[in-house]
């Protein structure tokens, strides 16, 4: 059985920066998608980005881009995301998904994501 575990979450002032890590464990994630999601206070559960098992394409949500980066490294099993030019309305609980179809292709969907962390806070402060 697979474990998720994300660290890496804190308190940061707007415009600083974070990284985020999602390692597995039990057994290796190399076969599989992974996504990040968020969910602030009295909202929904939010996609962030996701990236394939190879690593060899990844999407964001239009909030996101050009200011997060996620990647993996499969040889540590642990997926990442860069957090950037951090604002307020970033602050949220965090969390990596896994999604156990093997070899899959890449899915924004929350749905699609059977795996999931325990969530890291991130604080972004004005």
């Amino acid at each position: 059985q697979v474990q998720l575990v994300e660290s890496g979450g804190g308190l940061v002032q707007a415009g600083g920066s974070l990284r985020l890590s999602c390692t597995a464990s039990g057994r290796t994630f190399s076969q599989y998608g992974l996504g990040w999601f968020r969910q602030a206070p009295q909202k929904d559960l939010e996609f962030v980005a996701a990236i394939t098992w190879s690593a060899d394409s990844s999407y964001y949500a239009d909030s996101m881009k050009g200011r997060f980066t996620v990647s993996r490294d499969n040889a540590k099993n642990t997926a990442y995301l860069q957090m950037n030019s951090l604002k307020p309305e970033d602050t949220a609980v965090y969390y990596c998904g896994l999604d156990l179809r093997a070899f899959g292709p890449l899915t924004t969907n929350r749905n699609d994501y059977d795996l999931w962390g325990q969530g890291t806070q991130v604080t972004v402060s004005s």
